[in-house]
């Protein structure tokens, strides 16, 4: 992470990667948004590998990309929370705006970040369109039992100050506020791609079907045989640049 941007007053880690003919006008932008960690210093959920798959998308398919790390993960400020992490993405797709100039802006979550980016995406008009890999529909499950995912984020070293959150309440309020798969109608008819491994043991498959459903054009992707962490799954890669370059195609044509 090489670079900042403040939301809510806390400074954010981020790499911005731009292909090297960067200079000759706008190409498309792309936002990376990473999931909710597996364990503690983040396991093979880490922000860290993020980075490099923004080089990978800004050497070998020409976009501008941000991949950063929200509020209580690696070098950024702050406490986690979820209505808090999709401020923080509201304010990486600022970032890369004012940091790159860009023809059409998309973007890509894993997990818990491709909730996120589906309600991001639908409430930004200008989101042309998102990919969201082993997204959960919802996250009731959180929100059944609040206090067992503050201990957990405790545990993991998510909430810094012990002290946070100043209201409980409020806190756990916001693990109800994204709901990916009703998001999605409102995202469509913007693109949307959902990726999910056959065998996520944290993720049903189902939820990638409710979320697919509620879009009603979704291009949906099942990885027969793979788990949750999609991110190290070559096939999966291989699917997101596939669309990558689609997306680019369409653009050239609509500019």
């Amino acid at each position: 992470m090489d670079r900042r941007f403040n939301v809510d007053g806390l400074e954010l880690a981020a790499h911005l990667a731009q292909p090297a003919d960067r200079n000759e006008g706008g190409r498309p932008g792309v936002v990376i948004a990473h999931g909710f960690p597996a364990e503690a210093g983040g396991g093979i959920n880490s922000v860290a590998s993020f980075p490099q798959l923004a080089d990978r998308i800004a050497t070998e398919h020409g976009w501008a990309a941000l991949a950063y790390a929200s509020r209580g993960i690696g070098e950024s400020e702050g406490d986690f929370s979820l209505a808090g992490w999709l401020r923080d993405l509201n304010g990486a797709i600022r970032h890369l705006r004012a940091s790159a100039e860009i023809d059409g802006l998309y973007l890509i979550g894993f997990g818990t970040g491709g909730a996120l980016a589906i309600e991001a995406g639908a409430a930004d008009p200008q989101v042309r369109g998102v990919a969201a890999v082993g997204a959960p529909a919802d996250f009731e499950d959180w929100a059944r039992y609040p206090r067992k995912l503050l201990v957990l984020a405790n545990e993991m070293n998510l909430i810094r100050d012990r002290s946070f959150p100043a209201s409980f309440d409020t806190w756990a309020e916001g693990l109800r506020s994204v709901r990916a798969a009703d998001a999605a109608s409102r995202l469509a008819p913007r693109e949307l791609m959902v990726v999910h491994g056959s065998d996520d043991e944290s993720v049903p498959v189902f939820d990638a079907r409710a979320v697919a459903d509620g879009h009603g054009a979704a291009d949906l992707r099942i990885v027969q045989g793979a788990g949750h962490h999609l991110r190290h799954d070559p096939r999966a890669i291989a699917i997101l640049l596939g669309w990558l370059e689609r997306q680019r195609s369409a653009l050239g044509r609509s500019t």
